[in-house]
């Protein structure tokens, strides 16, 4: 929400130009705007009339903003292009690297540094040329530590990301692998050097030859591969971090060779829908665009209690079946009935082979569950993992290898007893 502040913007001649280049510059951070748009704004700024600033707001948001998603890009180029007199030194501090002690230190917001791109593309920095100094102080940087794009890329926060970033960041996570080992099943598979005797198939052999019993048949257990099933939470805390986890997903669900059975993916904000099907759609932009289509609830508010049992009474004993890995993505702040988040919870562990969460909030250095939500739910989860970067999700390798793996569950119980 933006605050009801005086409005300082140009006299009206230079509105449509401003309100232009302010279109412009939402264009270039990705929203779909063109020609009509920009006219319809202009057009109804003048019939609105703009004397508060929540007004011209949400006018110019009527007219720009399309999806949910483009919300928080828009209210960001909104806050810097048009109220923020400082916005182009926020802006450079979100895109340039920063001297300790020449500027304060700031962590770049949701959206922003997307808004910072758009505002800023196009102009030249006013960078001083050192080399063509007489007298100055020549400055030595060893880069023998540094990271490279994509090591540091894997690093930072989902949300934190600029449009190129995220752009990269989707074709890391295209390559990322999510392999799984086989779970040993009753069944058997002829081996001549199988462990098993198959005493079936020996007495069948044994009648052929006319009642010969010369040689005993051998088999070995058949592997049998999980389903994996994944539940997000898009909701408009998780929005971003949930659109790189369906990307990652995707990938997942058409990878040849990585083991799984099927991979389910459902989605939940305020209900709860299956979106495997679109999973199987070999483009990853037609795919994601299916299933916002069919998920009508992006960035709207969490019921997870209630979307839970949804799942457990009308999907578990679809998709649940051969031993299925479930992975829960959501922040688990949730406002309903504690009892019943933790009884959905309950079932939902006892149905899966193993439920594995990942949970955004990890990201932040000290974190203690305190919320209501967060406490009902961690005693119900055999692994409680960071899911806010691409290493995190690469972790997830690791903790599927690894069935004792209880991520950071042991710590936080301890710290809620």
């Amino acid at each position: 929400m933006v605050e009801q502040l005086p409005l300082e913007i140009p006299d009206a001649p230079k509105l449509s130009h401003n309100i232009t280049y302010f279109a412009r510059a939402l264009r270039k951070a990705g929203l779909p705007i063109g020609p009509g748009r920009v006219i319809d704004a202009i057009r109804a700024v003048e019939a609105a009339g703009f004397s508060e600033k929540v007004d011209f707001y949400w006018t110019l948001h009527a007219c720009f903003v399309s999806r949910p998603e483009h919300r928080a890009v828009f209210t960001q180029v909104f806050r810097l292009y048009w109220r923020d007199p400082r916005y182009l030194e926020h802006m450079m501090a979100a895109m340039l690297p920063a001297v300790r002690g020449v500027q304060e230190e700031r962590t770049a917001q949701a959206a922003e540094k997307r808004a910072a791109e758009a505002l800023l593309d196009g102009v030249d920095h006013d960078i001083p040329d050192v080399e063509n100094e007489e007298e100055g102080t020549e400055i030595e940087i060893d880069s023998t530590l540094t990271m490279s794009s994509e090591e540091r890329l894997r690093s930072l926060d989902f949300e934190q990301m600029s449009t190129a970033e995220i752009a990269q960041a989707k074709r890391m996570l295209a390559r990322l692998e999510l392999p799984v080992k086989p779970i040993p099943s009753r069944r058997g598979k002829a081996d001549i050097n199988g462990a098993r005797a198959d005493w079936k198939r020996t007495l069948r052999n044994a009648m052929r030859q006319g009642g010969d019993f010369r040689t005993v048949a051998r088999q070995s257990p058949r592997p049998r591969w999980p389903n994996l099933v994944v539940i997000c939470d898009i909701s408009g805390s998780m929005s971003q971090y949930s659109r790189m986890v369906l990307h990652f997903l995707h990938a997942v669900a058409n990878q040849k060779g990585a083991g799984w059975a099927k991979v389910h993916g459902f989605t939940f904000g305020t209900r709860l829908t299956n979106i495997s099907r679109h999973l199987v759609t070999r483009d990853v932009d037609a795919a994601l665009a299916s299933a916002g289509a069919e998920a009508q609830d992006w960035e709207g508010g969490t019921r997870i209690g209630d979307c839970l049992h949804t799942f457990n009474r009308d999907w578990s004993r679809r998709v649940m079946g051969q031993g299925a890995v479930v992975l829960l993505i959501t922040d688990g702040l949730d406002r309903g009935d504690a009892d019943a988040l933790g009884h959905e919870m309950q079932r939902l562990h006892l149905s899966s082979r193993r439920l594995i969460w990942l949970n955004p909030l990890m990201r932040w250095e000290g974190f203690a569950p305190k919320a209501q939500g967060i406490r009902t739910m961690l005693p119900h989860v055999d692994s409680f993992r960071a899911g806010h970067s691409i290493a995190s999700l690469e972790d997830l390798a690791k903790a599927l290898s690894r069935p004792d793996d209880v991520g950071e569950k042991a710590r936080l119980m301890a710290s809620i007893n």
